[in-house]
């Protein structure tokens, strides 16, 4: 595996931070090294989110990255603020539901995949976070699937447990409607 370096871009209240720590549970679940650096505006809800994830074998020495392996973008600004971050040969993964542009560079794997829509066939528009999640698992292989589960059970447990099994759908659905 060696090291993937992943940055997750969007507005306050899409679930960009929760998508970096579940990618952070199951690196740990796998006995990988994780680091998770979150970065926000003040606003509770619409200001700027975003994070970055290391998941190695190896020690991580930083938690700071100055390209990405992979960069998950939720909405228009994002993609025009770090698209620059995707290293050459690395992947953007956009939410095409809410982000009408494309990528400028041609030197980059884009993704595309309609969130949101795909949330709505769950029934529950607030699981396309984790459908961004399940999309970014499929196309880079960082965690396994066993790791993508035990991180949605620890994220959605307690209170929230009436949710995991909806989760574990949203998580899925990339795969199952691409053939991944």
């Amino acid at each position: 595996m060696s090291t993937q370096k992943l940055f997750f871009a969007g507005s306050g209240g899409q679930g960009i931070l929760l998508m970096g720590q579940m990618i952070s549970y199951a690196a740990m679940s796998q006995d990988l090294e994780t680091t998770f650096l979150p970065s926000y505006g003040p606003e509770m809800r619409g200001g700027t989110a975003n994070c970055t994830v290391i998941v190695s074998d190896s020690t991580i020495n930083c938690p700071l990255i100055f390209e990405a392996d992979a960069v998950v973008v939720m909405n228009p600004p994002s993609l025009t603020r770090f698209e620059s971050l995707v290293k050459p040969g690395g992947k953007i993964i956009i939410n095409t539901s809410l982000v009408s542009e494309r990528p400028t560079r041609t030197d980059i794997d884009v993704i595309e995949v309609p969130a949101n829509e795909l949330a709505d066939e769950l029934g529950n528009r607030r699981t396309a976070n984790v459908i961004m999640y399940g999309a970014l698992v499929a196309e880079t292989g960082v965690v396994s699937q066993e790791g993508v589960e035990y991180a949605l059970r620890k994220v959605f447990s307690g209170k929230k447990a009436k949710l995991l099994d909806l989760n574990m759908k949203a998580a899925n659905i990339y795969k199952e409607k691409m053939g991944k």
